[in-house]
């Protein structure tokens, strides 16, 4: 399936929700938000929400720092 993720075009074989999407990209156990066809998707909701051909996904990680 084809998907467009994060403004560029991308084949994924066998994945079906955005939990399956996040585990295919190595981005378990981060802090993360995802956009999915123009909508967030919570966090519990990553496990249900299927994907389909031609879908569009952000995915933004959060990374802690900062100066003191």
């Amino acid at each position: 399936m084809n998907i467009r993720l994060n403004g560029e075009t991308r084949q994924f074989d066998g994945v079906q929700t955005l939990a399956e999407l996040v585990a295919e990209l190595g981005l378990d156990g981060r802090r993360l938000a995802i956009e999915h066809n123009g909508e967030i998707v919570p966090r519990g909701e990553r496990e249900s929400r299927r994907l389909a051909d031609g879908d569009r996904v952000e995915i933004v990680h959060a990374i802690g720092g900062g100066t003191p």
